[in-house]
């Protein structure tokens, strides 16, 4: 039996739809949600993300303003850019597009940036907001996750959950997340010992480790849900062959395009899941959506005493 393919696009979309309606009795009721990008210098992949979430924030009403520091700002002059963003009361959601220069000290950068619009989730307030179950804005890839699980009908409590990764961005939250949802956690990296046998034993296996092609059919139970939040690109043909030969598809676009990609999830794993999100069409998708919930939930906390509560805040 195949696993069931959880459709991230499809759940984003509706998750897009509900902000959307939840914008318009903001706008009704005089605020319009708004969200600032910083995006410094020519970096291609941010370039191209960037005006991913420009778009999104069209499409479901959400006011947005585009930032573009030069290649060569200071730590100083941005900090300056943010401070100016902490003022302006009809800017709720800050983000500032990583990576940044070399000479630029992105630790204090983002620090800067006021908690009540850190829509990436990443200040250390909103750490510590997540960790002890108050109200604050969760890192948006972690959190699509979650919506992902809850949208499919994959039960979390008191299950066995492992997530492969502990990076302050998308590891550590979604292991807080699961926790959150009293599922039992278990956080595995480079140290684990006999990471395969660890991964076994869950139920929900969240892959977020940065290495094309890593979970195969062995770190799977049979029957599990596997969330694989790798992005990676693979453009060594041998290394093309050993995941995806025989897949016309995909050697077609290989061909065409001279590169895939791929998640940290084997294809075989498919074989062995119960469920299993894809790549591309899985998590990514989501992280976009849950940007757009992040800024509508910041301009309902930050100026929410004039509006009513937010279904799934």
């Amino acid at each position: 039996m195949a696993a069931t393919i959880l459709d991230g696009s499809r759940i984003a979309q509706q998750i897009r739809s509900e902000v959307a309606t939840e914008v318009k009795s903001l706008t009704a009721a005089g605020i319009r949600p708004g969200l600032a990008v910083v995006l410094v210098g020519h970096n291609a992949a941010s370039e191209v993300y960037v005006r991913g979430k420009v778009k999104a924030c069209e499409e479901v009403g959400v006011y947005s303003e585009k930032l573009t520091p030069p290649e060569t700002a200071t730590t100083e002059e941005l900090l300056a850019v943010v401070e100016e963003l902490n003022r302006r009361e009809e800017i709720d959601g800050i983000l500032v597009q990583l990576p940044l220069p070399g000479q630029v000290d992105a630790k204090r950068v983002l620090m800067a940036v006021d908690p009540a619009k850190d829509v990436d989730g990443f200040h250390p307030v909103n750490v510590g907001l997540l960790s002890t179950q108050r109200p604050g804005l969760v890192p948006c890839t972690p959190a699509g996750v979650l919506e992902i699980l809850k949208r499919s009908n994959i039960a979390i409590a008191g299950r066995e959950a492992v997530v492969v990764g502990r990076s302050d961005i998308v590891g550590k939250p979604a292991a807080m997340l699961l926790l959150n949802a009293n599922a039992t956690v278990t956080i595995c990296h480079s140290k684990t010992h006999d990471l395969p046998g660890v991964c076994r034993r869950a139920d929900i296996l969240v892959a977020a480790i940065g290495r094309a092609g890593m979970i195969t059919r062995d770190f799977v139970k049979p029957g599990a849900t596997v969330i694989d939040v790798g992005m990676n690109t693979v453009s060594d043909s041998a290394e093309f062959q050993r995941f995806f030969a025989g897949n016309q598809k995909r050697e077609e676009s290989f061909r065409k395009k001279g590169s895939t990609l791929m998640g940290d999830v084997h294809p075989e794993v498919a074989e062995v899941a119960g469920a299993l999100t894809p790549v591309p069409g899985g998590v990514g998708p989501l992280t976009i959506a849950m940007l757009m919930f992040n800024t509508v939930k910041a301009a309902k906390m930050r100026r929410g005493s004039r509006v009513p509560e937010l279904s799934r805040a």
